[in-house]
Formats: C-alpha cells, structure tokens, sequence
C-alpha cells in the first residue's frame, strides 16, 4: 500500500521503519529535515510537505505534538487536506483531546477525507517492536482500509467507536499509567526511606495481588535508574492535561488524576521533563530530602 507518514519524531519513526519492513511503499515529510534521513536511507520516498505525502498515497498517518500540530499537518497550508484525492483515509496516532478529533475529523470530512483518530499505548519500545496497543474512532469502512498499516506497527488494534472514541480509550489509558506510575515510584521510594531493600519488595509485590506491567517494567527500570526516555515527562504532562480539561467539560470529578497530573507539573518545573515519565521517582526522592539523582 502506498503510505505517507508524517511526523518523524522518537515515536513516528519506528513506526514509519515498521511499515516499510512490512513490504509499504512509505512516503514522508517532518517538519525538521534531519528526522527524515534514517527513512530515505531507508528508502522512503522524499516529501516537501504534507500535501505532498497525500498527493503521493493512498492513506496518511501523523503523529505529531499536539491537537494545533494535527490541525496545520491536516488542515493548514500545505496540509493533507490540500493533495488528498477522494477517498483518501488520514489516521491521526497522535494523543489530543476527544473534542479536538472530532472537530478535525468533521473538517477533513467536508473536504472529502475520512479520518480515524488512533492514538497508541506502548512507548518508544513498542514502536521499535512493532507491538504497539491503537485505539482508533471513526467510521468503520475507512478503519477497514487502513486497518493492515495499523496491523504493521501494533499487536492489538481496535475499533472503539465513533470519531474521538480512540482518544477517549487513549485519555483512560493515560489515568491508569500515570496514577500507576507514580503509585510505583512512591512504594519503591517508601520502601527505601524505610531501610528495607525496594528490589526485594518489587520482588514480592509481582507475586500478588499488587502485580502490574507497570511495577514489573517501569519498577525495575526504575530500580536500575533508567531514566532514558521512552516517554517524556512532559509528554504524559500534557496528556494529563487532557484529561482534566475533559473532566472539566464533563463535570467528572477525577481526584486520582488531579494529584497525578500535579506530579508531572512538577517534575517538569523541576526540569525533569525531559526524563521518562518514570522519574518520578527522582521527584518523590527530591521530595524526601534525598538527593533525587
């Protein structure tokens, strides 16, 4: 299938490898030139703009910052919208609030795209392996077009329901990995404040009842202090911030979350942001009166 990625950051790179290691004819444009070089080497088709990639396939995928970035890659100057011919399909993976999706797909729509909203779970190591986790909205034939480009960079792919519906599944994967998070960072760091041996208490935690793929993954890596990013701090910052500005529109109260996102405000304030997520064990540290390094 002849596709364009956009977007060649720690996450749309793999990715973008993943379908060219599947036999996909890709095509790519990033905002920032050196990002594209280790797909042309690879033998990616060379883009000038958004626009272009569209002219040139079938189906699109962006992966991007934020809901302004996906807008100006699909909608602005230059954007998709601009080179689509009809029946094009666009699938934004990037993480934005459901009512951003939505307003976007309802534009690209009008202008003869069919968008699906596919936001992904499974960090920079999932991308690199090709086992990452897409929610996807929207409509159901144009996921089914695009449903085996999917099926080349993820191991589970669902259709959750209508345009936004991914980014809603997306919000609730971020409550539950980041209050995950820091409720592992703040057992291993209480274990270690206590004097007892926290690789031992993670030992013992895997074999009841407190198992997570959290504690097992990130408590160890953080038990190793692997900090390197796979998902920056900043990154589940902002999507924290969706997720309260959701809660807000809806009236939801989300205390768990609340406390959660305050966490990533201040390990970004504390210039932790660009560490993994996962630091917030240095943060917690810090807050102890330990040295947090």
């Amino acid at each position: 299938m002849e596709v364009g990625f956009i977007g060649l950051g720690l996450m749309g790179r793999p990715m973008a490898l993943n379908l060219i290691k599947a036999g996909h004819t890709v095509h790519v444009w990033s905002r920032r030139r050196e990002s594209m070089q280790p797909l042309l080497d690879a033998g990616a088709g060379d883009c000038a703009s958004a626009a272009d990639v569209a002219r040139r396939a079938s189906v699109t995928i962006s992966m991007v910052a934020d809901a302004p970035d996906v807008e100006q890659v699909t909608l602005g100057v230059g954007g998709v919208a601009e080179g689509a011919r009809a029946g094009h399909v666009h699938a934004d993976m990037s993480t934005i609030a459901p009512a951003a999706a939505q307003a976007i797909s309802a534009a690209l729509k009008a202008r003869g795209v069919d968008m699906i909203d596919a936001p992904v779970s499974g960090g920079e190591v999932g991308a690199i392996a090709g086992s990452l986790t897409i929610m996807a909205g929207g409509d159901a034939a144009a996921f089914e077009k695009i449903r085996p480009v999917f099926e080349a960079m993820g191991k589970s792919v669902t259709l959750i329901g209508d345009a936004g519906a991914g980014q809603v599944a997306k919000a609730c994967n971020q409550i539950l990995t980041g209050v995950g998070v820091a409720a592992v960072a703040e057992a291993l760091n209480f274990a270690t404040r206590s004097g007892v041996d926290a690789a031992k208490v993670r030992e013992a935690l895997l074999g009841g009842f407190a198992y997570s793929r959290i504690l097992e993954n990130h408590g160890q890596r953080m038990l190793d202090r692997n900090f390197r990013p796979g998902f920056k701090a900043w990154m589940h910052q902002k999507d924290m911030r969706i997720v309260l500005e959701e809660a807000h529109r809806l009236g939801l109260a989300l205390p768990s979350s609340a406390a959660t996102a305050q966490m990533f405000n201040a390990m970004v304030g504390s210039g932790l942001g660009e560490d993994d997520s996962i630091a917030m064990l240095k943060l917690l540290e810090r807050m102890s009166g330990g040295s947090g390094e």
